[in-house]
């Protein structure tokens, strides 16, 4: 059966939550409501759409995701249900959707508010209309393209890789925007170095898992969205090396003169 998610920049506890969650147990009783996650931060839809992207496929098809972050509608930035690969999204045009699918949506729907200006009842009624089966054309006026958003994708420069970090996760560890193809694109069969924030931190291999490499030791690892992760078995590598949102990534190649930094 189809669920309703909802990704927010919310704190738990934050009042919108009750909210929300009041209107879809009263429109739509019944239904699986699941936070997707939370705590986003404030209007930021890069961070969203990291979340989202990578999440959403695990959920049924037909499934109705809300995203509430960034999403007052102003000037030229509607409310919209995009319906793309089996799932349906509801939120705002200000280029999360583009971040989100990066390809085409099948349909666009700017919502049809009825001069109703409460943002998550909107919402919550949208979602319920999807959820009782009615067609997303009925529900609003269709439009042809959504605002478009120009993701930060690492560059390669002769020889040289520069990425930078994306997300971080629970445990500290630094997602880049290097992908598999990229990187092996340039050094399949090639010696190389994975420099994190100076030359003195760097690793020259690529590790399956967090305990290939001893405790303490800095590694480089291909996560399960295919993106080059950053980490340090049994630390906190964000922490240890002040890594943050932007920070740059650098893969060169290697001459094996020096050795990878370790931390103990």
């Amino acid at each position: 059966m189809p669920v309703i998610t909802l990704t927010t920049e919310w704190i738990p506890g934050d009042i919108y939550y009750g909210i929300i969650r009041g209107k879809l147990c009263s429109y739509c009783p019944g239904v699986t409501v699941i936070d997707n996650a939370s705590s986003i931060p404030p209007l930021n839809i890069a961070h969203a759409s990291f979340v989202i992207r990578n999440t959403f496929n695990n959920y049924p098809k037909e499934s109705v995701h809300i995203i509430c972050v960034h999403s007052e509608a102003h000037h030229q930035e509607d409310h919209l249900i995009v319906k793309a690969k089996g799932h349906y999204f509801i939120g705002t045009d200000n280029g999360i959707f583009n971040l989100i699918l990066n390809s085409e949506p099948d349909e666009v729907i700017k919502i049809d508010s009825k001069g109703n200006n409460d943002e998550l009842d909107i919402f919550a009624k949208a979602a319920a209309d999807l959820i009782s089966g009615k067609k997303p054309a009925d529900m609003g006026i269709p439009l042809k393209s959504i605002s478009e958003r120009i993701p930060l994708r690492a560059t390669i420069d002769k020889e040289v890789i520069i990425g930078s970090i994306i997300f971080i996760d629970s445990y500290g560890n630094a997602i880049s925007n290097i992908t598999r193809e990229v990187f092996y694109r340039v050094f399949e069969a090639r010696r190389y170095r994975i420099l994190v924030q100076s030359i003195k931190n760097f690793t020259d291999q690529i590790s399956e898992k967090y305990s290939d490499v001893p405790v303490g030791e800095l590694l480089a690892r291909f996560n399960s969205f295919d993106l080059l992760e950053i980490s340090i078995n049994g630390a906190n590598v964000s922490e240890l090396y002040n890594l943050n949102i932007g920070s740059v990534i650098r893969v060169d190649q290697s001459d094996k003169s020096a050795s990878p930094n370790r931390l103990f």
